[in-house]
């Protein structure tokens, strides 16, 4: 469960690296970046084939997302040790998942977890899985990497540092 961390650490920050590879940080006070307002000034061709390369949130590659590993069933439940961890869900576009964010709702936003829907036909009905939750943030993303590195074969699950459960 420790190569968890290191997977969502990459996901989240391997865009922001690559865009910010060229630039050099002489001296940092926080704030806003800059590079939005430079790039259209003098794109580098280099950068975007780099950015090419890159892999894709769901909405930048379309729909239907698919996740050929996971489907909707039986999460056995077990503890996890993953320290830092932002806590997240894996949902479809199926009954069982709108049953359990019905009755997990509350849990899920007191925890601020994040909901990747990993199994989406269009962007239609991932509006209506996020109408199901609204004050949840639930993003299209194909998880069959996330399937094998946490051994799981069904959703919707809950996975926090401590634990994954139903």
């Amino acid at each position: 469960m420790k190569q968890i961390l290191p997977l969502l650490i990459l996901t989240v920050t391997l865009p922001l690296t690559a865009q910010a590879a060229s630039l050099t940080v002489v001296e940092d006070r926080g704030g806003v970046s800059a590079l939005p307002y430079y790039q259209s000034l003098n794109p580098e061709p280099v950068q975007a084939q780099r950015q090419a390369s890159l892999p894709q949130p769901a909405q930048a590659l379309g729909f239907p997302v698919r996740s050929q590993r996971l489907t909707p069933g039986t999460v056995q439940g077990r503890a996890l040790n993953a320290p830092g961890l932002q806590p997240f869900f894996l949902i479809g576009d199926d009954d069982l998942s709108r049953q359990w964010l019905a009755s997990r709702g509350e849990t899920l936003q007191r925890l601020g977890a994040a909901g990747l829907a990993v199994n989406v036909a269009s962007a239609e009905r991932l509006a209506a899985i996020r109408s199901w939750a609204p004050r949840l943030v639930i993003s299209p993303v194909v998880g069959d990497d996330l399937a094998a590195r946490l051994g799981l074969n069904h959703y919707p699950v809950l996975i926090t540092p401590t634990v994954l459960e139903q």
